[in-house]
Protein backbone atom coordinates (compact mmCIF):
# COMPACT_ATOMS: atom_id res chain seq x y z
CA UNK A 1 0.00 0.00 0.00
CA UNK A 2 0.95 3.50 -0.85
CA UNK A 3 0.07 7.14 1.07
CA UNK A 4 1.08 10.04 -0.07
CA UNK A 5 0.81 13.48 2.29
CA UNK A 6 0.63 17.10 0.79
CA UNK A 7 0.09 20.27 2.65
CA UNK A 8 -1.91 22.89 0.91
CA UNK A 9 -2.88 26.49 0.96
CA UNK A 10 -1.88 28.88 3.91
CA UNK A 11 1.00 26.90 6.29
CA UNK A 12 0.50 26.21 10.09
CA UNK A 13 2.77 25.13 13.20
CA UNK A 14 1.55 21.54 13.34
CA UNK A 15 2.10 21.26 9.60
CA UNK A 16 6.04 19.64 10.23
CA UNK A 17 5.44 17.35 13.52
CA UNK A 18 2.09 15.84 11.02
CA UNK A 19 4.85 14.89 8.27
CA UNK A 20 7.02 13.26 10.42
CA UNK A 21 4.36 11.25 12.69
CA UNK A 22 2.89 10.07 8.74
CA UNK A 23 6.36 8.83 7.84
CA UNK A 24 7.13 7.09 10.97
CA UNK A 25 3.51 5.25 11.34
CA UNK A 26 3.45 4.80 7.35
CA UNK A 27 7.21 2.49 8.13
CA UNK A 28 5.23 0.94 11.35
CA UNK A 29 2.45 -0.65 9.01
CA UNK A 30 4.69 -1.47 6.31
CA UNK A 31 3.31 1.49 4.13
CA UNK A 32 5.12 3.22 1.42
CA UNK A 33 5.20 6.71 2.71
CA UNK A 34 4.89 9.41 -0.18
CA UNK A 35 5.81 13.09 -0.30
CA UNK A 36 4.08 15.19 -2.39
CA UNK A 37 6.04 18.94 -2.60
CA UNK A 38 4.19 22.06 -3.31
CA UNK A 39 1.09 21.52 -2.59
CA UNK A 40 -1.63 21.14 -5.76
CA UNK A 41 0.94 23.29 -8.04
CA UNK A 42 3.28 20.19 -6.95
CA UNK A 43 1.04 17.58 -7.41
CA UNK A 44 0.63 18.95 -10.97
CA UNK A 45 3.88 18.56 -11.74
CA UNK A 46 4.52 15.46 -10.17
CA UNK A 47 7.22 16.73 -7.70
CA UNK A 48 6.46 13.13 -5.17
CA UNK A 49 9.04 11.53 -3.54
CA UNK A 50 9.29 8.12 -1.38
CA UNK A 51 10.06 9.32 1.89
CA UNK A 52 12.81 8.40 4.22
CA UNK A 53 13.55 8.66 7.88
CA UNK A 54 16.31 11.10 6.91
CA UNK A 55 13.77 13.20 5.31
CA UNK A 56 11.69 14.07 8.51
CA UNK A 57 14.51 13.91 11.02
CA UNK A 58 14.32 16.65 13.21
CA UNK A 59 11.56 18.54 12.30
CA UNK A 60 9.19 18.24 15.53
CA UNK A 61 10.20 21.53 16.76
CA UNK A 62 10.19 23.54 13.17
CA UNK A 63 7.30 25.42 11.83
CA UNK A 64 6.12 25.92 8.69
CA UNK A 65 5.43 22.75 6.05
CA UNK A 66 9.46 20.82 4.60
CA UNK A 67 7.42 19.89 2.17
CA UNK A 68 5.83 23.24 1.02
CA UNK A 69 2.68 24.30 0.05
CA UNK A 70 1.08 26.55 -2.76
CA UNK A 71 -2.21 28.09 -3.71
CA UNK A 72 -3.14 26.38 -7.81
CA UNK A 73 -5.19 28.11 -10.01
CA UNK A 74 -4.19 25.48 -12.24
CA UNK A 75 -6.35 22.43 -10.37
CA UNK A 76 -9.63 24.11 -11.44
CA UNK A 77 -8.92 22.80 -14.96
CA UNK A 78 -9.29 19.09 -15.64
CA UNK A 79 -6.50 18.94 -18.04
CA UNK A 80 -4.32 19.84 -14.68
CA UNK A 81 -5.92 17.11 -12.63
CA UNK A 82 -5.78 14.73 -15.04
CA UNK A 83 -1.92 15.44 -15.37
CA UNK A 84 -1.57 15.13 -11.75
CA UNK A 85 -3.61 11.50 -11.38
CA UNK A 86 -1.14 10.26 -14.24
CA UNK A 87 1.92 11.23 -11.82
CA UNK A 88 0.30 9.12 -8.98
CA UNK A 89 -0.23 6.14 -11.33
CA UNK A 90 3.42 6.25 -11.79
CA UNK A 91 4.14 5.45 -7.61
CA UNK A 92 0.74 3.20 -7.51
CA UNK A 93 -0.35 6.09 -5.41
CA UNK A 94 -4.52 5.73 -4.97
CA UNK A 95 -4.95 7.85 -1.11
CA UNK A 96 -3.74 10.96 0.09
CA UNK A 97 -3.89 12.86 3.32
CA UNK A 98 -3.89 16.62 2.75
CA UNK A 99 -3.71 19.06 5.48
CA UNK A 100 -5.26 22.12 4.59
CA UNK A 101 -8.63 24.18 4.48
CA UNK A 102 -12.24 23.61 3.20
CA UNK A 103 -10.84 24.96 -0.36
CA UNK A 104 -8.68 22.22 -0.41
CA UNK A 105 -10.76 19.24 0.65
CA UNK A 106 -13.00 20.81 -2.28
CA UNK A 107 -9.95 20.44 -4.72
CA UNK A 108 -8.94 17.24 -3.43
CA UNK A 109 -13.32 15.90 -3.46
CA UNK A 110 -13.60 16.62 -7.12
CA UNK A 111 -10.30 14.77 -7.61
CA UNK A 112 -11.84 11.92 -6.00
CA UNK A 113 -14.69 12.34 -8.32
CA UNK A 114 -12.89 12.75 -11.48
CA UNK A 115 -10.32 9.78 -10.81
CA UNK A 116 -11.32 7.54 -7.53
CA UNK A 117 -8.46 8.61 -5.60
CA UNK A 118 -9.11 8.22 -1.82
CA UNK A 119 -7.91 10.85 0.50
CA UNK A 120 -9.00 12.34 3.99
CA UNK A 121 -8.81 15.97 4.85
CA UNK A 122 -7.02 17.58 8.00
CA UNK A 123 -7.95 20.88 9.17
CA UNK A 124 -4.68 22.88 9.35
CA UNK A 125 -5.66 26.91 9.29
CA UNK A 126 -5.16 29.75 11.93
CA UNK A 127 -7.78 31.07 11.31
CA UNK A 128 -9.66 27.86 13.15
CA UNK A 129 -12.80 28.76 11.09
CA UNK A 130 -13.46 25.46 9.05
CA UNK A 131 -17.28 24.24 9.90
CA UNK A 132 -18.04 21.50 11.89
CA UNK A 133 -14.70 21.05 14.35
CA UNK A 134 -13.63 22.81 17.62
CA UNK A 135 -10.37 22.61 16.55
CA UNK A 136 -7.65 22.96 13.55
CA UNK A 137 -4.17 22.59 13.44
CA UNK A 138 -1.73 25.48 14.18
CA UNK A 139 -4.42 27.41 16.34
CA UNK A 140 -2.36 26.34 19.51
CA UNK A 141 0.76 27.78 17.98
CA UNK A 142 -0.59 31.15 16.60
CA UNK A 143 -2.52 31.75 19.85
CA UNK A 144 0.90 31.48 21.83
CA UNK A 145 2.42 34.06 19.39
CA UNK A 146 0.25 36.13 19.42
CA UNK A 147 0.40 35.92 23.65
CA UNK A 148 3.77 36.79 23.72
CA UNK A 149 3.69 39.52 21.36
CA UNK A 150 0.64 41.16 23.09
CA UNK A 151 2.41 40.93 26.76
CA UNK A 152 5.42 42.41 25.23
CA UNK A 153 3.98 45.33 23.84
CA UNK A 154 1.65 45.85 26.85
CA UNK A 155 4.86 46.26 28.83
CA UNK A 156 6.08 49.28 27.09
CA UNK A 157 3.01 50.97 26.73
CA UNK A 158 2.82 50.32 30.17
CA UNK A 159 5.94 51.81 30.45
CA UNK A 160 5.00 55.08 28.56
CA UNK A 161 1.33 55.21 29.20
CA UNK A 162 -0.01 54.63 26.03
CA UNK A 163 -2.27 52.50 24.15
CA UNK A 164 -1.78 49.52 21.60
CA UNK A 165 -3.75 48.50 19.19
CA UNK A 166 -2.60 44.85 18.04
CA UNK A 167 -4.00 43.42 15.27
CA UNK A 168 -4.02 39.82 14.37
CA UNK A 169 -5.09 37.73 11.44
CA UNK A 170 -8.57 36.78 10.91
CA UNK A 171 -10.03 37.78 7.32
CA UNK A 172 -13.29 36.69 7.58
CA UNK A 173 -12.86 35.08 11.84
CA UNK A 174 -12.69 36.80 14.51
CA UNK A 175 -11.56 33.66 16.69
CA UNK A 176 -7.87 34.67 17.15
CA UNK A 177 -8.62 37.97 17.94
CA UNK A 178 -11.53 36.91 20.44
CA UNK A 179 -9.26 34.42 22.43
CA UNK A 180 -6.27 36.57 22.59
CA UNK A 181 -8.20 39.61 23.82
CA UNK A 182 -9.36 36.67 26.31
CA UNK A 183 -6.33 34.96 27.60
CA UNK A 184 -4.45 38.29 27.51
CA UNK A 185 -6.66 40.86 29.14
CA UNK A 186 -7.60 43.38 26.77
CA UNK A 187 -9.51 46.66 27.26
CA UNK A 188 -11.17 46.72 23.66
CA UNK A 189 -11.85 43.77 21.42
CA UNK A 190 -13.57 44.50 17.92
CA UNK A 191 -14.10 42.11 15.64
CA UNK A 192 -16.50 41.24 13.05
CA UNK A 193 -19.00 38.46 15.10
CA UNK A 194 -19.30 41.04 18.06
CA UNK A 195 -21.34 44.28 18.23
CA UNK A 196 -19.47 47.14 19.68
CA UNK A 197 -20.04 50.23 21.15
CA UNK A 198 -17.08 53.02 20.66
CA UNK A 199 -19.21 55.32 22.71
CA UNK A 200 -19.71 53.05 26.06
CA UNK A 201 -15.97 52.08 25.47
CA UNK A 202 -14.93 55.40 25.10
CA UNK A 203 -16.57 56.23 28.27
CA UNK A 204 -15.59 52.98 30.56
CA UNK A 205 -12.11 54.01 29.25
CA UNK A 206 -11.38 57.68 30.20
CA UNK A 207 -13.38 56.61 33.81
CA UNK A 208 -10.89 54.20 34.06
CA UNK A 209 -7.93 56.11 32.92
CA UNK A 210 -9.43 58.86 35.75
CA UNK A 211 -9.04 56.14 38.21
CA UNK A 212 -5.57 55.39 37.08
CA UNK A 213 -5.88 53.15 34.61
CA UNK A 214 -2.10 53.96 32.84
CA UNK A 215 -2.73 51.72 29.43
CA UNK A 216 -4.93 50.15 27.32
CA UNK A 217 -4.41 47.11 25.12
CA UNK A 218 -6.91 46.97 21.83
CA UNK A 219 -7.01 44.21 20.19
CA UNK A 220 -8.82 43.87 16.70
CA UNK A 221 -8.96 41.01 13.83
CA UNK A 222 -7.73 41.64 10.24
CA UNK A 223 -11.46 41.03 8.91
CA UNK A 224 -12.35 44.49 10.16
CA UNK A 225 -10.17 46.79 7.82
CA UNK A 226 -13.16 46.44 5.93
CA UNK A 227 -16.57 48.36 5.93
CA UNK A 228 -17.74 45.48 8.68
CA UNK A 229 -16.43 47.33 11.42
CA UNK A 230 -13.97 49.76 12.60
CA UNK A 231 -10.00 49.50 11.13
CA UNK A 232 -6.57 49.14 13.28
CA UNK A 233 -6.30 52.75 12.02
CA UNK A 234 -9.51 54.06 13.02
CA UNK A 235 -8.78 52.70 16.31
CA UNK A 236 -5.85 54.61 16.92
CA UNK A 237 -6.88 57.82 15.57
CA UNK A 238 -9.99 57.18 17.81
CA UNK A 239 -8.30 56.47 21.20
CA UNK A 240 -5.74 59.40 20.58
CA UNK A 241 -8.29 61.90 19.25
CA UNK A 242 -11.35 60.88 21.46
CA UNK A 243 -9.79 59.29 24.24
CA UNK A 244 -7.03 61.32 24.77
CA UNK A 245 -4.12 59.37 25.11
CA UNK A 246 -0.89 58.29 22.62
CA UNK A 247 -1.29 55.39 20.63
CA UNK A 248 0.67 53.20 18.53
CA UNK A 249 -0.41 50.41 16.52
CA UNK A 250 0.83 46.78 15.86
CA UNK A 251 0.05 44.43 13.06
CA UNK A 252 1.57 41.02 13.43
CA UNK A 253 0.92 39.76 10.06
CA UNK A 254 2.67 36.20 8.84
CA UNK A 255 4.87 36.14 12.34
CA UNK A 256 0.85 33.97 13.39
CA UNK A 257 1.74 30.97 10.87
CA UNK A 258 5.08 30.36 12.14
CA UNK A 259 7.38 29.81 15.49
CA UNK A 260 7.73 26.49 17.48
CA UNK A 261 5.24 24.12 17.57
CA UNK A 262 3.56 24.11 20.89
CA UNK A 263 2.87 20.82 22.38
CA UNK A 264 -0.72 20.51 21.74
CA UNK A 265 -0.36 21.07 18.36
CA UNK A 266 2.26 18.82 18.16
CA UNK A 267 -0.06 16.03 19.56
CA UNK A 268 -2.94 17.35 17.47
CA UNK A 269 -0.82 16.66 14.68
CA UNK A 270 -0.18 13.16 15.26
CA UNK A 271 -3.00 11.81 16.30
CA UNK A 272 -5.34 13.60 13.33
CA UNK A 273 -2.33 11.96 11.08
CA UNK A 274 -2.87 8.50 12.80
CA UNK A 275 -6.14 8.29 12.80
CA UNK A 276 -6.79 9.76 8.89
CA UNK A 277 -3.90 6.49 8.20
CA UNK A 278 -5.93 4.02 9.64
CA UNK A 279 -8.97 5.11 7.82
CA UNK A 280 -7.58 4.64 4.88
CA UNK A 281 -6.03 1.63 5.50
CA UNK A 282 -8.97 -0.05 6.34
CA UNK A 283 -10.91 1.24 3.62
CA UNK A 284 -14.03 2.98 5.51
CA UNK A 285 -14.35 6.19 3.58
CA UNK A 286 -17.05 4.84 1.57
CA UNK A 287 -18.03 7.99 -0.33
CA UNK A 288 -13.92 7.96 -1.57
CA UNK A 289 -13.24 11.44 0.91
CA UNK A 290 -13.47 12.64 4.51
CA UNK A 291 -12.58 14.74 6.66
CA UNK A 292 -11.31 14.32 10.38
CA UNK A 293 -12.52 16.40 12.71
CA UNK A 294 -12.29 17.11 16.81
CA UNK A 295 -15.79 17.87 18.53
CA UNK A 296 -16.25 18.00 22.07
CA UNK A 297 -12.67 16.33 22.68
CA UNK A 298 -13.30 13.37 20.11
CA UNK A 299 -12.00 12.96 16.82
CA UNK A 300 -14.19 11.89 13.69
CA UNK A 301 -14.93 11.75 10.36
CA UNK A 302 -17.29 13.80 8.66
CA UNK A 303 -18.20 14.35 4.75
CA UNK A 304 -16.69 17.57 2.23
CA UNK A 305 -20.54 18.10 1.95
CA UNK A 306 -21.26 18.62 5.91
CA UNK A 307 -18.05 20.43 5.89
CA UNK A 308 -19.16 22.92 3.28
CA UNK A 309 -22.96 22.97 4.75
CA UNK A 310 -22.60 25.87 6.90
CA UNK A 311 -20.17 28.61 7.51
CA UNK A 312 -17.97 28.34 10.80
CA UNK A 313 -19.63 30.14 13.53
CA UNK A 314 -16.96 30.60 17.00
CA UNK A 315 -19.19 28.99 20.46
CA UNK A 316 -21.59 31.91 21.62
CA UNK A 317 -19.81 30.99 25.24
CA UNK A 318 -16.48 32.47 23.77
CA UNK A 319 -18.71 35.50 22.66
CA UNK A 320 -20.20 36.04 26.09
CA UNK A 321 -17.04 36.05 27.80
CA UNK A 322 -16.16 39.22 25.25
CA UNK A 323 -19.02 41.41 26.16
CA UNK A 324 -17.72 43.73 28.53
CA UNK A 325 -15.41 44.92 26.46
CA UNK A 326 -17.33 45.99 23.65
CA UNK A 327 -19.38 48.13 25.47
Amino acid sequence: MAIAIMTSGGDCAGMNPAIKQFVDYCFSKDIKPYLIYDGLEGLIDGDIKLATYEDVAGIMHEGGTKIRSSRSKRFFEYKFREQAFNYLQQYNIDKIIILGGDGSFRALNQFHKDFGVNFVGIPATIDNDIFGTDYCLGVDTALNVIRQATDAVRDTSASFKRACVIETMGRDCGYLALVSAITCGAEICIIPELDYNLDAIGKRLKKELAEGRKYIVCIVAEGCSSDKCTSTNELVSWLEHDIGIETRATILGHVQRGGNPTVFDRLMASEFVTYAIERLMDNKNEDGGSVIIYKKSEFEFVSIDYVNSQKYEIRKDLLELAKRIVN
